[in-house]
């Protein structure tokens, strides 16, 4: 178990920055798609749709993404848990913003990115985390970000959502 880092009651506030912040940047929902990465990125996509919705009465498009055959390392990562990639919208010409619970090296998001790539043509990829842990190995930056949390690199972040875990919340390990 870890030390809790932020509570349920923080968590909902950076969500609800960082949907203010996303329709901010994108002048409104016209031309938006939020795409959640599993596992927790989906989640977290659909919160910040609701709050999109309660803000400006309108419905946000979401899908869900699994990058796992798109890794860099699949070799050395034999993943069982697939979870299934749900982009049943048209992207094309979209302001899509991929959506992950923890920013580290960027290869996930690299990954993510190729994938997009085999639904569409949108106009702009933007990248949403909740916490961005430093470390990067690859020149990815996020558009928004829930806390910078700087971290060594013996140390795992978790985060903690309702719909999986039973709380919100983010840990240090």
């Amino acid at each position: 178990m870890g030390k809790l880092i932020i509570d349920s009651n923080s968590f909902s506030r950076m969500l609800k920055r960082i949907s203010h912040e996303i329709l901010e940047k994108n002048s409104g929902p016209e031309k938006l798609v939020l795409i959640g990465m599993h596992t927790r990125g989906v989640p977290i996509a659909k919160r910040i749709a609701d709050f999109i919705e309660d803000f400006e009465k309108l419905t946000v498009p979401i899908a869900q993404l699994d990058v796992s055959f798109y890794r860099d390392d699949i070799e050395t990562k034999i993943k069982t848990d697939i979870n299934p990639t749900v982009i049943d919208i048209d992207i094309n010409d979209c302001n899509v913003v991929l959506i992950d619970d923890v920013l580290y090296t960027g290869r996930s998001i690299r990954a993510a990115m190729d994938a997009l790539m085999d639904y569409g043509r949108p106009s702009s990829i933007q990248l949403s985390v909740l916490i961005d842990r430093g470390h990067r190995e690859l020149p990815i930056s996020p558009d928004f970000i829930g806390k910078n949390i700087p971290t060594s690199k013996d140390e795992k972040i978790k985060v903690l959502v309702e719909e999986i875990d039973g709380v919100d919340g983010v840990e240090i390990e």
